[in-house]
């Protein structure tokens, strides 16, 4: 009678092995000095930083979302990473914090180790970019739950903040300025509109010109990190607003009071061409629901800060605070 290995039931335990090894390196290059130990142990660790009175510590999740199906039908693996990285890493600035170390998940029916290997290169990139290291993962080969190349992938981001610090909205007031720093793109959201739009309703291709190269580089963009423009405007900042699902008119009102109102001036966002595209087959008030438009972050600054930020940085100005309904209004 036959015997049944695991590789038989669709798991190549020496497949694993030989991923770890070539990520080695990888997580290697994002080595910060708070981190201890290596690869391999059960758990990461991470010194807690000096210097803070009250240290806080912050955790964000989230994923890439279905512009993992675009990397996954393209074959352009090394960039999703660093969205994975960006996603979770931008929501802790929202709350002052500095992100220390990150994990990932990657799970797969069948390991391919080149394509895993692209997408933790990727990943790596995003925690040098953050400055935080990458101290663990986990890696699933799962058949029977994912099919053919198909895999996903979701993050997590720990970061240290000054308790007195943490709570941004209660600084929020009336005249402060609001101040947009600049979309990569679609960042990782609004995937699942774009790619009916863009392939089912008008018939695009990966390879098709756009704006002198081809839509997939448009589309698979990673996402902005705002780690070193945080870490430079800090003591000039109220508040932030990650620009993510939902856009800024479901992001924004979550750094205001209930008795404050953010008016952004519509004519004012540097829409990237990508959303005008496709504009042309959605409404515009579902647009601003579904997408950045351009906008990644939004700042809440006091207005004599204004000048000094828009002179270090590519950011600009779209509206201000003033009193009335939780809300934001695009006028």
């Amino acid at each position: 009678m036959s015997q049944i290995t695991y590789k038989d039931a669709g798991v190549d335990i020496n497949a694993g092995n030989s991923f770890v090894e070539n990520i080695k390196p990888l997580v290697k290059s994002t080595k910060t000095p708070g981190v201890l130990g290596g690869i391999g142990s059960f758990a990461g660790a991470f010194e807690l930083p000096t210097g803070f009175k009250e240290p806080v510590m912050l955790a964000a999740t989230d994923g890439v979302g279905t512009k993992l199906k675009l990397a996954i039908d393209s074959g352009i693996h090394n960039t999703v990473g660093i969205d994975l990285v960006a996603m979770c890493v931008n929501d802790l600035l929202c709350n002052f914090g500095t992100p220390s170390f990150f994990l990932d998940y990657y799970a797969t029916a069948k390991l391919d180790v080149d394509v895993a290997t692209s997408v933790i290169a990727g990943i790596a990139e995003g925690c040098i970019r953050s400055e935080c290291a990458l101290i663990g993962g986990e890696t699933a080969e799962m058949p029977g739950m994912y099919s053919n190349d198909d895999y996903d992938l979701a993050g997590f981001a720990v970061g240290v903040c000054e308790k007195s610090e943490m709570d941004r909205v209660s600084l929020v007031r009336a005249g402060h300025k609001l101040i947009a720093l600049p979309s990569s793109g679609l960042h990782s959201n609004g995937f699942s509109l774009a790619r009916k739009v863009l392939f089912e309703k008008m018939g695009m291709e990966f390879e098709d010109d756009f704006n002198g190269k081809p839509l997939i580089q448009t589309l698979l963009e990673p996402t902005n990190i705002y780690v070193k423009t945080f870490k430079a405007l800090k003591s000039e900042i109220v508040a932030m607003a990650h620009i993510t699902g939902g856009g800024i008119v479901e992001n924004l009102p979550r750094v205001l009071p209930k008795n404050l109102q953010a008016r952004v001036q519509k004519d004012s966002i540097k829409v990237l061409p990508i959303f005008e595209l496709m504009s042309k087959h959605i409404d515009r008030d579902e647009m601003f629901r579904a997408f950045n438009m351009g906008v990644g972050m939004i700042l809440v600054v006091e207005e004599s800060n204004v000048q000094k930020i828009l002179s270090q940085t590519d950011a600009y100005l779209i509206g201000e605070i003033v009193q009335g309904k939780r809300e934001v209004v695009m006028v």
